[in-house]
């Protein structure tokens, strides 16, 4: 047996590994089991190109409690060690950089889970044993195997000891405050959320499985026991894409989110070797209307160990609704978000995302139109959300965002420019877009628009005051304008103009009588000579400040830094309603007239409410004795 102590200068390094080397001690079990897991893949390699003799055959990583002992055993087959590899990498390397890591953080401790490129995975399990032992054979032949030894202190001792397999396995006398980590339960939790894809089968344990053995009336029932392996080595991110067939994705989706009961709408499978390696899937789920939409979905591996669901920083925002896998070995296992967020690799990572996405939707789009126009409403928010928040994704999303008109038809943006030119271009030059955000509750405008020969586009997202507002700014002589802002002839404005058939006076009259009605602090007048078959009094809000306050809603600020709008409207008097003659000509009931009017035309705009409905239906009533 030789004795010995840890090369370092640093005081007290285990406590302060103990406590601080990373924020959730429940880490180590994943870092003991990468360990393994790498172990395990360069025995395979050096098999394979002949350094080392013999077969690899079942492979396999085994976590045992000895709830007596209490003991965790994390057992492999892999490369093992020699004496000498124990003193150099275990106490020397890991070391060194536990060393520099107590030196950086020593003032910051807080900031310690930064750690990923120290090299100390294997001592986080002092954060939970009061003592370790490792018992390895190296694959070298005719190596001795070797029993290292450390109580979490800078002692430690090697001794010889007679070991038959080739491997290692990593014993953790687990502390009395750490015995959460000798529940069978906690255990298979802990394999289930780090440990579920790692390439190498982990075993935990044995289960029951029944078999039925005969036919007819000879058959019974069998239980027989099998190794329970409690991970997926080989999931579908790790094949090609031309291995797999839709149910193979779809089949993968229920596996990583078993409560997850409705079917993805598309897939993405990123598979990229340069200038950095990175594979994974991403599902496209049903988005609905809602703003408040869950994020963290998006599973983040490095080389099939699990890191993280929190992908902010390196899967563009708009994509954190998206559910799947992203697995790169670029990204650093144990790191900060702000170091991701700063890496330059992690930026690559998140535009070569933005664009395969982008692609991809692209490439579906063109091959079945008809299906992508399908599913736009349940896709729409991400790609509006995209276009947004990222300016690569804005360019590439001008082939394959849809602009569905009211009548069903469904157009990119160029092809919506191209149908309406000859009619919604007002006399200044300008293209003027009519949407609509409410099929039924602007159905009456949507209707006077129909009946002019104008398409109305239907954009019901919340985002679309803002994505508005975007496009207007790119194209230049384009406008948005929702079909309930105005009255239609001013929303497009031609050459011609419609003659009153009221002389200056009566409409100056008639202005007087409805002012003295209507609310002046709710409503602007606007007299208009229109159609005699319009309506008499049309209520609409200007573009300029609903669209303000539908910005100031979602987020976004609003213009030029103003404050709360107040609630007002346009009421757009029809001079040319034969009501209109009615009122100047009534002797008494000019008020009720008014007041009729005005409560048909909020009632259009679903305005009307409480104290103002009863009164509109006594009214309503009275008028018809």
């Amino acid at each position: 047996m030789s004795k010995g102590n840890i090369n370092i200068s640093t005081e007290n390094i285990f406590p302060i590994i103990k406590k601080f080397l990373y924020s959730d001690h429940e880490i180590f079990l994943r870092e003991l089991v990468s360990n393994a897991t790498d172990a395990t893949l360069k025995l395979k390699h050096l098999i394979r190109i002949g350094e080392a003799k013999g077969e690899f055959q079942d492979p396999l990583i085994e976590i045992k409690i000895n709830k007596k002992k209490k003991t965790l055993h994390i057992i492999d087959r892999g490369i093992g060690m020699t004496s000498d590899e124990i003193k150099k990498y275990i106490n020397e390397i890991a070391f060194s950089g536990a060393e520099e890591f107590v030196e950086k953080y020593k003032d910051k401790i807080e900031d310690s889970g930064i750690i990923g490129h120290f090299g100390l995975g294997f001592y986080s399990s002092f954060m939970v044993a009061d003592k370790v032992e490792i018992l390895t054979k190296s694959y070298k032949k005719e190596a001795q195997a070797v029993k290292w030894e450390c109580d979490g202190s800078p002692a430690y001792t090697i001794e010889n000891i007679d070991k038959d397999e080739v491997g290692t396995e990593i014993i953790l006398h687990i502390s009395e405050e750490e015995k959460q980590f000798l529940e069978a339960d906690k255990i298979n939790e802990l394999l289930s959320k780090y440990n579920r894809f790692m390439p190498i089968p982990i075993k935990h344990g044995t289960r029951e499985e029944t078999k039925t053995i005969g036919e007819g009336d000879d058959a019974k029932e069998e239980k027989y026991t099998i190794d329970n392996i409690i991970n997926n080595p080989t999931p579908a991110w790790t094949k090609k894409p031309t291995d797999l067939k839709e149910e193979d994705y779809k089949n993968f989706y229920r596996e990583l989110y078993p409560m997850q009961f409705e079917e993805p709408l598309f897939n993405i499978h990123l598979n990229v070797d340069y200038p950095f390696n990175l594979t994974g899937i991403l599902y496209f789920p049903r988005i609905t209307k809602n703003m408040d939409i869950q994020k963290d979905r998006i599973q983040l591996y490095q080389n099939q160990v699990f890191v993280t669901d929190n992908v902010e920083g390196i899967v563009p925002d708009f994509l954190q609704m998206l559910r799947g896998v992203i697995d790169s070995p670029d990204i650093p296992l144990n790191v900060s978000r702000s170091y991701l967020q700063a890496d330059g690799a992690v930026k690559k990572i998140a535009g070569y995302i933005t664009k395969k996405v982008a692609d991809k939707l692209n490439s579906i789009f063109k091959k079945d139109r008809k299906e992508f126009e399908a599913k736009w409403d349940d896709i729409k928010l991400i790609i509006e959300y995209g276009m947004l928040s990222e300016e690569k994704f804005f360019d590439k999303a001008q082939k394959f965002a849809l602009y569905p008109v009211v009548d069903g038809a469904n157009y990119t943006f160029d092809e919506l420019k191209d149908k309406i030119k000859d009619t919604q271009t007002d006399k200044d030059g300008n293209l003027i877009v009519l949407y609509t955000s409410d099929k039924e509750q602007q159905h009456a405008y949507i209707e006077t628009a129909q009946a002019k020969g104008y398409k109305v586009v239907l954009l019901d997202s919340p985002i679309v005051p803002h994505l508005l507002q975007k496009l207007e700014t790119e194209n230049e002589k384009l406008k948005f304008t929702r079909v309930d802002s105005d009255f239609i002839d001013n929303l497009i404005k031609k050459e011609e103009t419609k003659i009153s058939k009221l002389t200056d006076d009566e409409k100056t009259k008639l202005e007087g009588i409805v002012k003295e009605v209507v609310p002046a602090e709710k409503y602007t007048v606007q007299m208009e000579a229109l159609d005699s078959t319009d309506n008499p009094f049309i209520i609409t809000q200007p573009e300029f400040m609903r669209r303000y306050k539908e910005m100031s809603q979602t987020g976004g600020g609003g213009f030029m830094g103003m404050g709360e709008m107040p609630e007002m409207y346009n009421l757009i008097v029809n001079s040319n309603h034969p009501l209109m003659d009615k009122i100047l000509k009534a002797k008494k009931n000019k008020e009720k007239y008014v007041n009729q009017a005005l409560d048909l035309a909020k009632l259009s705009q679903n305005l009307i409410k409480g104290k103002d409905m009863t009164d509109f239906i006594k009214r309503s009533f009275e008028l018809m004795k």
